[in-house]
């Protein structure tokens, strides 16, 4: 059966929904912690640059941490349709 477009636009579309679903978790863990140091920063006039990539740093590693299970296994779903279908795509 060979490849058509739609089947093909099928899995690129899901790929992207996967993608987008396994890094917004680490993105907005990012974002909340860079704007409550930025608050706390305004709030103490403390402007050293510096100050916020240590608490970032450590929140993006423990949510990866937390959320590795899960992000792996959506992956591996991911990955499995993909090779799966891997005999239409080379024909």
């Amino acid at each position: 059966m060979p490849v058509t477009l739609l089947s093909l636009y099928d899995i690129m579309s899901n790929a992207v929904w996967t993608m987008m679903a396994v890094s917004m978790p680490i993105l907005m863990v990012a974002m909340v912690v860079g704007l409550l140091i930025g608050i706390l920063q305004t709030a103490t006039s403390i402007q050293e640059q510096t100050l916020i990539f240590i608490p970032k740093i450590l929140a993006v590693f423990l949510s990866m941490v937390l959320l590795g299970p899960w992000m792996g296994a959506r992956m591996l779903v991911m990955t499995r349709e993909i090779l799966g279908q891997l005999e239409r795509f080379i024909q």
